[in-house]
């Protein structure tokens, strides 16, 4: 599993990736998402998640809509048109970033 400084710094590119490829979802789905793809390398808290997903939602990137479902309320968040530029925006930041950590750090790469 990797440090929470690491997850943090990248949480929000993770969620607008997440939902610029699935429309919509909800918390619990996007944590249940994050560690199947990572084989549990990667677990986001409630406790990261929402605050997150706020701050997205206050940028004005993330929507939600409230579903109710038998006696529970989901709460489901998509994005903005400005969400989808954003995401782009964000993944292609993280891929130039990891590029220019493997030059600072001399990270050669693992032969077979």
């Amino acid at each position: 599993m990797y440090s929470s400084e690491l997850v943090k710094g990248t949480l929000k590119t993770i969620v607008l990736k997440l939902l610029s490829e699935n429309n919509q979802m909800y918390g619990y789905e996007i944590t249940q998402k994050v560690k199947e793809l990572t084989g549990n390398k990667i677990q986001i808290t409630e406790g990261a998640l929402y605050p997150t997903l706020h701050a997205l939602e206050n940028d004005g990137v993330v929507t939600t809509e409230v579903v109710n479902i038998g006696k529970r309320v989901r709460k489901y968040y998509k994005l903005t048109p400005q969400g989808k530029n954003n995401a782009m925006e964000k993944v292609n930041e993280f891929a130039d970033f990891i590029q220019t950590m493997k030059f600072l750090l001399d990270i050669k790469p693992q032969l077979g």
